[in-house]
C-alpha cells in the first residue's frame, strides 16, 4: 500500500515515527539497538584459555571494526590481565563468534572479566560500540561492562 501525504500527516500528529526495518524490527523484539555479547565458553587448549563470545550488532547499520578493552579478574578478584579483543565487523542484525587465547590463562581461575570499554568504534556514531550494550554468560565466568 502506497504511503499518502494524509498518513504522514496522521503519524506526525499522532507522534509516530518512521523507523529503518531493522530499528522496526528490534522495537518489535523488544530490543534496542547496541551490542549484545554473550561469553558463550571458556575452555582450556594447549596452554592457554580461549574464550568463545557470541556477539550481535542490533544497530541498524554494521560496525566496520569493533575492538573492546577487557579485564580479566582472578579468584581472588584481583587484576590478572588487561587486553585489547578485536571483534572485527559487525553487520548489523547479525551474530557473530569470535575466540580469543589468553596464553597461560586457567579457565577456572578466571571470575569475572570486565569490558572496560571500546578503544576502537569504525562505522558507526561515536558511542555506539558502548551504548545500549548488553552482557551475559552462559560460562560460570561472569561477564560485566
Amino acid at each position: 500500500m502506497p504511503i499518502t501525504k494524509h498518513m504522514v500527516a496522521s503519524a506526525l500528529v499522532l507522534g509516530m515515527a518512521w523507523t529503518s526495518p531493522v530499528a522496526a524490527d528490534s522495537a518489535a523484539a523488544g530490543t534496542s539497538p547496541g551490542v549484545s555479547i554473550e561469553l558463550s565458553t571458556a575452555q582450556a587448549q594447549n596452554g592457554a584459555c580461549q574464550l568463545s563470545f557470541v556477539v550481535t550488532n542490533r544497530h541498524p547499520t554494521g560496525i566496520a571494526r569493533a575492538v573492546y578493552e577487557v579485564v580479566l579478574f582472578d579468584a581472588d578478584g584481583r587484576v590478572d590481565q588487561m587486553s585489547l579483543l578485536d571483534f572485527q565487523d559487525l553487520p548489523a542484525g547479525r551474530a557473530r563468534v569470535r575466540q580469543f587465547a589468553f596464553d597461560g590463562a586457567d579457565c577456572a581461575g578466571i571470575s569475572r572479566i570486565l569490558i572496560n570499554g571500546a578503544s576502537t568504534c569504525e562505522g558507526v556514531a561515536d558511542g555506539a560500540c558502548i551504548t545500549g550494550m548488553t552482557l551475559s554468560s552462559r560460562a560460570e565466568t561472569e561477564l560485566v561492562g
